[in-house]
């Protein structure tokens, strides 16, 4: 079989949120990252790839194409053998106990990727976004996540609403806020990161709390601020020391 073009216009459709929506459908590249997808719980429709291994799988539509095929669908720069169509899970209830991460209008796929990345690697499940905040499933979001989006759940919610409805403490980063370093932080809160440019909203800002920073060290302290990625791992870290 071959790369029909009804094939090649559905996988390029699926660039663009709308049409995502509309097949309820996403797209996956490269080996380990289909891999981790295949081991997951979620569900693939189909399979292209120029690897003959692939073909041994069970219960999958596997479409053998050629290496140009692949580059014609393909969104990085060196194809990894292997793209997927994986279907978009059903929305799960939010476990509002747990430790939650909060993104308020995060618009960069590489951080929201990373900031799934943080959460899998910290044991966070959930993940609260602001509807606002970039699609989970954009390529380049499922790409950087390597995986991690099988086990952190993503919700896209009124996150204002949201905030007002949770026991939990409510936590953000503000470069006026006391020392995340001499803080003393619970085991369980709602850790609320903002928009690359603009930080959290004032919305969000009426409902927050509890405000950190996390100090510069330099002699001339002139860096304005941290990336939001590079902020949420700093800031994740101090909240989980004290479970080591």
């Amino acid at each position: 079989m071959s790369l029909s073009k009804n094939n090649i216009k559905l996988i390029t459709s699926l660039q663009q949120k709308k049409y995502r929506q509309k097949h309820q459908l996403f797209v996956a590249e490269g080996v380990k990252v289909v891999n981790e997808l295949l081991a997951s719980s979620l569900k693939v429709e189909q399979l292209y790839t120029t690897d003959e291994s692939f073909m041994t799988l069970k219960e999958v539509e596997v479409v053998l194409i050629s290496e140009n095929e692949l580059k014609k669908v393909s969104t990085l720069k060196k194809p990894n053998k292997v793209l997927g169509l994986f279907k978009i899970p059903k929305d799960e209830e939010i476990n509002k106990n747990s430790f939650i991460v909060a993104l308020d209008g995060v618009n960069d796929p590489g951080n929201l990727g990373t900031i799934i990345r943080l959460c899998d690697w910290f044991g966070i499940s959930e993940l609260v976004c602001s509807k606002n905040t970039v699609d989970c499933y954009n390529q380049k979001v499922v790409q950087s996540t390597m995986g991690s989006l099988t086990r952190v759940q993503v919700s896209y919610v009124d996150l204002p609403e949201f905030l007002k409805s949770t026991s939990l403490p409510i936590y953000t980063a503000d470069m006026d806020g006391e020392n995340v370093y001499t803080t003393s932080l619970p085991k369980q809160a709602v850790l609320v990161m903002g928009n690359e440019a603009n930080g959290i909203s004032p919305e969000i800002t009426d409902v927050v709390k509890d405000i950190i920073t996390i100090p510069r060290f330099g002699d001339l302290q002139q860096t304005e601020s941290l990336n939001v990625a590079t902020a949420t791992a700093i800031l994740l870290s101090e909240f989980k020391r004290d479970l080591i």
